[in-house]
């Protein structure tokens, strides 16, 4: 796809990112009244504080900078959505923060409460970013890319000026299908590499975010400069290492999908490797990767078939 293909696309059909207040903001303290002391002393804390700006929370430089990459702000490549179980009277903050930051927001939803779960749908939502486990859920049942974000790194700063944003994901059960995990599961290392040489000319079937990467694709392209570098920067970090690589490499071929950076990391840990890169967000379908990335990059936990119990396997 060429540049002008792609930006006639995304400025019919844009990007759109659904994320919770407590994603883009760190509510932690605030979570903490409303858990110890309920709904009526949280929503008077906030009234008090209202005009007190909100810290940045997880996801907060990933969307800054998606954002930043619109061209023209009447035909927007990228929107966000924000969407919250807070209520209407309680988005002045979070929206008067919003523009004390300069963000371009303008969409939300407020549900008083109740799941976030249907409006995903009805907004559009490409990715869907939260810190409630059961919308998260429901959005990944729907079809919906999404993934459970935590508490930020103990040192979230974002100081680069280089305009880049730098999303990573994990192989399989995220961008691809769990297909090769069954595998692995049902006839170990010894089958699963056979199976992946076997077929590593075979592009593997799309998993809960292959849409997503399909169309953030998209905005790769546009930013592309003439040396073939783009500000969107895709970039794999998976537990699969030679000769179950080649097969990930196709697979980005036959989509027509580049990704920037690949890492083959096999039993090592994916934690530095993502501090390394400076990546503005990671996602795993594997709780026990999350957590370690979480420390040093923002990370969201990918509703899928692993329990944080199980084994690292070599397909991740």
């Amino acid at each position: 796809m060429d540049k002008e293909t792609a930006r006639q696309s995304l400025s019919q059909n844009p990007l759109r990112i659904g994320i919770s207040t407590r994603a883009l903001f760190d509510l932690d303290q605030e979570h903490r009244i409303f858990e110890r002391e309920g709904v009526a002393a949280y929503a008077a804390w906030q009234r008090e504080h209202e005009d007190e700006v909100l810290s940045k929370g997880t996801a907060f430089h990933v969307v800054e900078r998606i954002l930043a990459l619109n061209e023209d702000p009447r035909h927007p490549y990228v929107e966000v959505v924000l969407m919250s179980r807070n209520s209407p009277d309680l988005s002045l903050r979070a929206f008067s923060s919003i523009e004390a930051y300069g963000l371009n927001v303008k969409l939300g939803s407020f549900t008083s409460g109740r799941s976030l779960a249907p409006y995903i749908p009805a907004w559009n939502i490409d990715l869907f970013l939260s810190n409630d486990v059961s919308d998260v859920q429901a959005a990944a049942m729907a079809g919906t890319a999404a993934a459970k974000l935590g508490s930020p790194p103990a040192d979230l700063r974002d100081a680069a000026k280089d305009g880049e944003v730098r999303i990573a994901f994990d192989g399989d059960a995220v961008l691809f299908s769990a297909e090769s995990d069954l595998v692995y599961k049902i006839q170990g290392l010894v089958g699963f590499l056979r199976h992946e040489v076997e077929n590593a000319m075979k592009p593997m079937d799309a998993g809960p975010f292959g849409d997503f990467l399909k169309k953030l694709s998209k905005l790769r392209t546009i930013h592309l400069n003439d040396e073939g570098v783009s500000k969107v920067r895709i970039c794999i970090v998976t537990a699969r290492n030679a000769p179950a690589h080649a097969r990930v490499v196709h697979t980005f071929r036959a989509w027509g999908t580049p990704a920037d950076e690949a890492h083959f990391v096999g039993p090592n840990s994916k934690a530095p490797i993502l501090q390394a890169m400076g990546a503005h967000i990671f996602f795993d379908d594997q709780e026990k990767h999350v957590l370690g990335a979480a420390g040093f990059v923002p990370a969201g936990h990918v509703p899928g078939p692993h329990t944080a119990d199980e084994p690292v396997i070599p397909a991740g």
